[in-house]
């Protein structure tokens, strides 16, 4: 059985977002992660929200998934590189480019130095064609460097709320494709 650690980008997901619609879906196998510094977000913060979510989920389930969107991809990223647990996998949605002009360089200062590097663990990476925070010769170069499996989609933007995916099945299924590796 898996649980889930929920990793939302800045500011949360609101409740029409994918990630907030799974959560209820999973129900008390899934943890979300509750840094202090949601708005300006402060990369040890995050980390240290992401480790404690992966202690209480693990708990929960005999494998654990982290689902992380945007900002949260690095987040996750950077605990992976200095954490590197053993039976986890990594579903990392819309990581926006930090050397892109998009990037909340104010807000998230803490986030600008980090790097893509070979993920620990198994993973996917799932971008879209036209998204505002990361162009699609980015998104490639982030999979490859996290050695993560790709998925581009068309016409989806941040694949977030105003993405409309709702429930986004078609991400499920990637995700079930990870877990039940």
């Amino acid at each position: 059985m898996a649980a889930y650690v929920i990793i939302p980008g800045i500011d949360g997901s609101d409740d029409r977002h994918w990630q907030s619609l799974w959560e209820k879906r999973w129900g008390s196998s899934a943890v979300r992660i509750a840094p202090a510094s949601w708005s300006r977000p402060d990369l040890p913060d995050w980390v240290a929200a992401i480790q404690a979510a992966y202690e209480a989920a693990s708990r929960r389930g005999d494998r654990v998934a982290l689902v992380a969107h945007s900002l949260g991809c690095w987040a996750a990223a950077h605990w992976l590189e200095q954490t590197r647990p053993g039976t986890v996998a990594a579903f990392l949605v819309a990581p926006p480019d930090p050397r892109g002009q998009a990037f909340p360089r104010e807000a998230a200062p803490t986030f600008l130095d980090l790097s893509a590097r070979p993920l620990s663990c198994s993973s996917r990476m799932v971008a879209s064609d036209d998204d505002p925070y990361c162009d699609p010769r980015a998104s490639a170069f982030l999979a490859h460097a996290w050695q993560a499996q790709g998925h581009f989609l068309e016409g989806r933007g941040h694949i977030n709320s105003a993405s409309g995916l709702g429930d986004w099945q078609a991400g499920l299924d990637i995700l079930r494709g990870l877990v039940d590796r």
